[in-house]
């Protein structure tokens, strides 16, 4: 991990998983400029290095770490530094998501099928397990987005992982109630991202709504 920005002990810190583009990276921007310290994971390096000039130019921080969130222990490093380092977390937005190429659900790809499942569902439930004590000790939130493609044809492989992965983070956010960290699930308006690209390739983007106003929508929500 790489800073670029001293980060202080009194400020605020948001992880973003998946964030080098998109929601994730717009995510990023609008929370280090209400003065967050950044940590931005994904595994796209010049993403990330774009992403923390933008943030840099407007005046904020951010520690870039360039890794794949299905490298467990990887991810298992990455919260003990934050532990010994910052000692809590105050957002987690996860942004991180494997989009499989649409097809009819007898003709699924194993291979896809088993990456859908990794990133979209084990990711999920190993990073819950491993933040979850940071971001109580900061009665902190974790952001979840959910998407309306479950059941919906040819979206098989990231349907019901995404599906499924929302459900897991609902019975979380149950079971949170009371005792914390706070649990948010939004629904996102569509946006013109690499991911949707990839869904609709022949959709007029400049109809969706921008990445920046959706975060904005979601940060002033929170």
């Amino acid at each position: 991990m790489s800073d670029t920005h001293q980060q202080t002990g009194a400020q605020k810190l948001a992880l973003v998983t998946g964030a080098s583009r998109g929601l994730g990276a717009a995510l990023a921007e609008g929370l280090a400029a209400r003065g967050y310290h950044i940590l931005a994971v994904a595994r796209t390096v010049g993403g990330l290095e774009e992403l923390d000039d933008r943030i840099r130019a407007a005046g904020g921080s951010a520690t870039l770490a360039p890794m794949d969130v299905a490298e467990a222990p990887a991810m298992q490093q990455m919260v003990q530094a934050m532990a010994e380092r910052w000692g809590g977390l105050d957002l987690w937005a996860h942004c991180a998501i494997h989009a499989a190429p649409l097809s009819p659900v007898p003709h699924i790809d194993g291979k896809d099928w088993s990456k859908s499942v990794l990133v979209n569902l084990e990711v999920t439930r190993g990073l819950i397990a491993l933040l979850e004590p940071l971001l109580i000790a900061r009665q902190g939130t974790a952001l979840f987005f959910e998407d309306a493609r479950g059941g919906a044809k040819f979206f098989g492989a990231y349907g019901a992982t995404k599906s499924a992965q929302i459900a897991l983070a609902r019975s979380w956010q149950a079971e949170a109630e009371r005792i914390g960290p706070r649990i948010v699930i939004d629904s996102p308006a569509p946006m013109p991202t690499a991911l949707r690209a990839r869904f609709f390739p022949g959709e007029d983007r400049g109809a969706l709504t921008p990445c920046k106003a959706e975060a904005e929508r979601i940060l002033a929500a929170l």
